[in-house]
């Protein structure tokens, strides 16, 4: 494929290929200079090039190593990272990196159960689901559970971080996958619950209008005691880190617990529901 062929605008890993290729030519090397750089075949640099290969996290590494990009908010590897998060809402990536080092998380979730308390052929319904809607592609739901998968396997770490988990009924409520795939799911949130390190509270119906958040809400607190929130919409996602913001949000998620079930009520409501009982 020859330079005129290339069209950025194709796709985002043909962006990544014509940026490689603008780079290496700017420095006036061949594509075997950058293959021994690297330490890639040549016919591995052509392919990334012409995107008909896919960046991985290792070859953007290498890249930013040849180029001298490393750490700069022109390195490869941020670009690879906005490809691979591509189908994610604004501001998750740069939470989910806070994410994996919280020592306490705080999450609320309306309709759906939260992510990190997610079977993996519950997540793969729903990810399939917005396939079906034209919302992703196929390999962006791939994406999608792979990247939750990680997010999951993070927090299996030797000192695990606190986790209190509000979830509006709904979230138990609404059928997801059909009966098998919903037990299984309900099943996790009982054995998540029995862990020495969380917390899993239903905020019910009844609570009304006591119910403090109309939208899903992540409050991450972090290492050095300082808390972030994350919320988002739709269709766009909300990172902040201010004090003065953050802090009325954790507030109303302590009153929020406040008008939950308990842990045990919220596991009977639970069992309760598997056995098909109201």
């Amino acid at each position: 494929m020859n330079i005129k062929e290339l069209n950025p605008d194709s796709s985002p890993q043909a962006a990544f290929g014509a940026r490689l290729r603008r780079s290496r030519e700017d420095r006036g090397w061949k594509q075997e200079d950058l293959a021994d750089r690297m330490e890639y075949s040549s016919t591995h640099i052509s392919s990334v090039e012409t995107g008909r290969k896919l960046p991985t996290l290792r070859f953007s590494r290498s890249a930013d190593r040849a180029f001298g990009t490393e750490g700069t908010a022109d390195a490869f590897e941020r670009h690879w990272r906005e490809i691979r998060h591509g189908s994610l809402l604004e501001g998750f990536p740069e939470y989910v990196g806070y994410e994996g080092r919280a020592v306490e998380i705080r999450l609320y979730n309306i309709g759906i159960i939260p992510g990190l308390l997610q079977t993996p052929e519950y997540a793969r319904v729903l990810a399939d689901s917005a396939v079906r809607r034209g919302a992703i592609t196929p390999e962006q739901a791939d994406e999608r559970v792979s990247f939750l998968a990680e997010r999951q396997s993070a927090l299996a770490r030797p000192r695990p971080p606190m986790m209190f988990v509000t979830m509006d009924e709904s979230c138990i409520r609404r059928p997801v996958g059909g009966a098998t795939v919903m037990d299984a799911q309900l099943a996790h949130l009982v054995e998540f619950a029995e862990l020495p390190n969380t917390l899993l509270q239903v905020a019910p119906y009844e609570i009304g209008e006591r119910r403090t958040f109309d939208l899903p809400v992540n409050l991450l607190t972090l290492p050095d005691r300082s808390v972030i929130c994350y919320a988002e919409s739709q269709a766009q996602g909300h990172l902040d880190r201010e004090g003065t913001s953050v802090v009325p949000m954790l507030t109303a998620y302590h009153q929020l617990q406040a008008e939950a079930l308990s842990q045990a009520a919220s596991v009977t409501m639970i069992s309760q529901l598997r056995k098909g009982t109201p």
